[in-house]
Formats: structure tokens, sequence, C-alpha cells
């Protein structure tokens, strides 16, 4: 039975003239409702709000991390197991004369800079300090926690959230909308990666709700991303200044602060999606991994080298061997509190779960960031550029970071000058001690510089891509209004949701909002598996064919 040809035309409606003009109304419209009831509820009733994300959080909490732990797994594995196929390696996205549009070093900075920039510079020291301190090793009584041989369950367990799973849930969504789109001339749209499970039906009225979902988590995904930059660029900002009003008592940014910092990244972020991909956001990327790389090259010169590259090494080794068991462990609360079970189960939500619901919320945004930058590469490129590639970085950056604040804590003489600052401000903790106040500031003004252009390049990139999911994949660049309007919303919902009830009522909504397009995810890994193998299969028919004609 001859196998039918691969649908490549996925009619989606838009508008043919208007405010709306070449963006599907059901999807823009529906989008904004979603988003502006959620501004007003978290503006209006502030207290209600935060005690309601709370209790989700906690149910949320308990029901999902099973299907949390194993999804991410899975698009971990579609990725590996494209990339290492030959047949499938070797693809290229796109047609054969495509070539791509970016060098590989702007093509990485944009996926760096998009992906993970922030969280990075916020994280690198904050994450192994807090597993140095407990970890499940520690819990489950392997190891001791603050001392020297906690270093590498630290790492090990670091390493899980920033390194291929993590990664693994960008790639998979931008390899699927990137074949979809290039190969098969579809709508660079999130509902693209679904047509070899239900073809045409996707142009219907219902399916919109696919691409509402997609805007909705972005949204989400993005403003935790950018609460948690506001939130370190406030703490550099006041040990810059030294301004009380930006701290409060307990060594955390105050909410004012943070919405100052908020407006000031929005307004700049705004600016630079006026000027496009090929513009401010390529300036943008190129300039943050420059000085990503300084100061890098600060700590590998001033930090704790010889113990970074041993925790570099090793962690990596440890992380690889554990990689298998520690994706598919889910631990469970046995209702005791204090027990061992209820311990790590508390773990694994307060971080592992949380991760993979931020990394989830992200990807509709990253993921189709990266595929409408990575036109031309081969799966195989672009999956070493997209997932191993960034995974490595980000291990170098936690062991010479992360490590030299560890290093500090152990045998530097630094007792709790580190470990004692809140998670925004350990980077600038680390740098007090380490340098002369004059120097320290000098460095400070650094870093924040570079936390300015991750956030904006984070935000910009966010607002380009929910208006090419509103377009109907359409990724040209969109009228200035629509530009504005979606910037000042994402500022509206971080703003609301900052005051309602901080990061944590941030962070609760995102993961309320990733549990759907988490199943969304899921289906589009399949539905790439099955359009390779129907491609695979029509090849040996065509070549059989051939064959019995002569």
């Amino acid at each position: 039975m001859a196998i039918k040809p691969p649908l490549t035309n996925l009619p989606i409606e838009t508008a043919e003239n208007g405010f709306y003009s070449g963006f599907n109304q059901i999807v823009t419209v529906g989008s904004k409702i979603l988003i502006g009831l959620l501004i007003l509820w978290a503006a209006v009733w502030s207290e209600q709000a935060g005690n309601v994300l709370k209790g989700i959080r906690a149910a949320v909490d308990a029901n999902t991390g099973a299907w949390y732990m194993y999804v991410m797994a899975f698009y971990m594995a579609v990725c590996i197991v494209l990339a290492i196929w030959p047949a499938t390696g070797r693809l290229k996205l796109g047609k054969a004369e495509d070539e791509p549009e970016f060098s590989r070093f702007s093509w990485f900075s944009m996926m760096f800079g998009a992906g993970i920039g922030i969280g990075m510079l916020t994280y690198a020291t904050g994450e192994p300090i807090y597993h140095f301190g407990t970890n499940p090793d520690v819990i489950q009584g392997l190891s001791e926690g603050s001392t020297a041989n906690n270093v590498r369950a630290a790492y090990k367990w670091s390493f899980l959230h920033w390194g291929f799973n993590a990664w693994g849930c960008y790639a998979v969504i931008g390899l699927s909308l990137a074949f979809f789109a290039y190969s098969r001339g579809l709508p660079l749209t999130i509902r693209s990666g679904l047509v070899p499970l239900f073809g045409k039906s996707l142009s219907g009225p219902l399916e919109h709700i696919i691409d509402i979902v997609s805007v909705v988590a972005t949204i989400l995904g993005v403003s935790v991303t950018i609460g948690y930059g506001v939130s370190q660029f406030s703490s550099g900002m006041f040990n810059i200044t030294g301004a009380d009003w930006m701290m409060n008592a307990e060594g955390s940014p105050t909410i004012i602060a943070m919405l100052v910092s908020l407006i000031v990244v929005m307004f700049a972020s705004t600016l630079s999606a006026l000027s496009g991909v090929g513009k401010g956001i390529k300036w943008l990327s190129n300039l943050n991994m420059g000085l990503s790389f300084f100061i890098l090259a600060f700590f590998l010169i001033f930090g704790s080298t010889l113990f970074a590259l041993e925790a570099l090494f090793v962690g990596i080794w440890d992380y690889i061997l554990a990689l298998p068991s520690m994706v598919v462990t889910v631990w469970t609360a046995d209702g005791d509190p204090e027990s061992v079970a209820s311990k790590l189960a508390g773990w694994q939500a307060g971080w592992t779960v949380f991760y993979w619901a931020w990394w989830i919320a992200f990807a509709p945004f990253v993921g189709l960031f990266l595929a409408r930058i990575s036109k031309g590469r081969t799966v195989r490129e672009y999956v070493l550029g997209a997932m191993i590639v960034p995974s490595v970085m980000c291990f170098v950056w936690f062991t010479v970071v992360g490590g030299t604040a560890i290093d500090l804590t152990l045998n530097g003489g630094a007792g709790d000058a580190i470990t004692g600052a809140g998670l925004s401000s350990q980077l600038f903790a680390m740098i007090n001690f380490m340098l002369s106040p004059a120097l320290a500031t000098a460095m400070s003004v650094i870093i924040v510089v570079l936390l300015l252009t991750y956030l904006v390049t984070s935000a910009d990139s966010a607002v380009l891509i929910i208006n090419t999911i509103a377009a109907a994949g359409d990724a040209r660049q969109k009228p200035k209004i629509h530009i504005i309007v979606w910037g000042v919303a994402l500022t509206l919902v971080i703003g609301v949701l900052l005051v309602a009830g901080g990061l944590s009522a941030i962070n609760t909504a995102m993961i309320i909002a990733a549990l759907p397009f988490s199943a969304v995810m899921a289906l589009m890994g399949l539905a790439l598996f099955k359009a390779l193998i129907r491609d695979g299969m029509r090849e040996k028919q065509d070549g059989a064919s051939g064959q019995a004609a002569e």
C-alpha cells in the first residue's frame, strides 16, 4: 500500500485588514483575555490570588511529580536518538540549498542568551552552594552536608537541573518546528508540530487552543526568568549604590526595587524588540556572550581554578553515570514530614519538579526562537548546538563560579558571608569578599550590565515569538503597536504577581501553565518520530518502485 505524501499546507485563518491584520484573531484576542484576567485578578484581589496560587501549587507538587520526571526524560531521549541515528542526524532543517542565516557564534549566542543567561547568573553561585549544604545524598545519609566529601554530590544534582534534560526540553520544540516549517513548508507555529498526528484538523478553531496555551505558557515562563533577573539586578544596584530602600532586613530586594528594575528592563526590551532579530537581539546576544566570557575568565584567573576544574571533570563523570537513575527516580512522601521519604519528595518538588516546569513553560518561546534562527542546520548540528554545548557551558559556569564560592567557604575563610546571603545576592557577596570595595563595585557594574543584556534579550525575544505564534507562524517584523502591547502585558503580569505574592506567586502561576503544555510537547516528540519514520518508508518505497520500473 502506497504511503500518502506528507501534508505541506496547513491553512490558518488570519485577518486581512484592520488592527489585527495578519494575525489570527482567536489566538491573539483569546491570549490577551486570559492574560488580562490574570492581571486583573492578581491586581484587585492580591491576597486572595496569593492564597489560591499557594493551594494550587501544593496540589500540583503532590500529584504531577512523576509526569514531569518521565516526560522530561522523553524529550531528552528524542533529541539524542534523532541526532545519533545516521539517517536522521544528517537531515537538513530546510531545503538542500538552504544555508544558515547566522554565523555559529551569533547562532549559539542568541540561543544561549535567550534560553539560560539570567538563570545561570543567579544560580551558578546559589545552587551549588545550596546543594553543598543539602541534597538527596545528604538526606539519605550517603554524604555529610557542608563538608568536602559533599562537593561531588552537590555538582551531580546541580548538573541534573541544567544539563541534557533541561536543554533537551528546548531542543525538541525547536527541532520539531524547524523540521515542519523549513522542510515541510508548514507555518512556524506550535500546532505545526502536531500535523503527523492530527492532520488538517489543526486548521480548525478548537486547535487555536494549542497556540493560546503556548502564548500563556510563554508569558508565565518568561515572567519567572525575568522575575529572578530583576531580583538579582536590584541586588546588584544595591551593591553599587548602597541605597537602603532597595534591600529589606532579610537581605532580599524590596518589591519597590524590583518593580523599578522591571520598568527599566521592559522599556529597554521593547525598544530592542522593535529593531528585530537581525539588529537589536543579535547585537545584544553577541554583547552578553562577550561579557559572559569576561566574567568567566575573571573567575578562572582569580578564583579557585584547580578546585573548579576538578569539580568540573569529576562532576560531569558523576552526572553521566547517575543520569539514567536521576531522570526516572520519583520520590513519594509517606505522610511523616520528618521521614527520609518525605524529605526526598519535598526536595524533588522544590527543586527538580519546579525546574522541569520552568523549562517547559519557557520552551514554546525558546523552542520557536531556536527554530527561527536554525534554518539550514543539520539535525545533528542542531542537537549539538542546542543541547550538548549549552549544557557543557552551564557546567563550566557552575564549577568555576559556584566552585569558587564553595572553596572560599571551605578553605578561604568566607564563613557564612556567601552562604548567608540571599539567592540573588550571593554572587555579589562573593565579589565583595574577594575584592577591594572599589574593584568590587567595578565588577558589580559589569555584572549588572550583563544581567541587563540577558534580561532584555529574553524579554524582547519573547515578545517577537508571541507575535509569531499569534500571526499563524509569520516570523516577519510586526507593527510597532503589537510589540508594545505585549511588552506592556508582560510587564504588568510580572508586576502584579510580584505584588500578589512575590517570586513564589510567579513560580506557581508558571507551574500551572506548564502542565498542559508539557502534554503538547510530548505529542510533538511522537509526531516528529512518526514523520521521520514515514519519510524513511517513502524513500524505500520510491526506491523499490524505481527498481521495478527498470
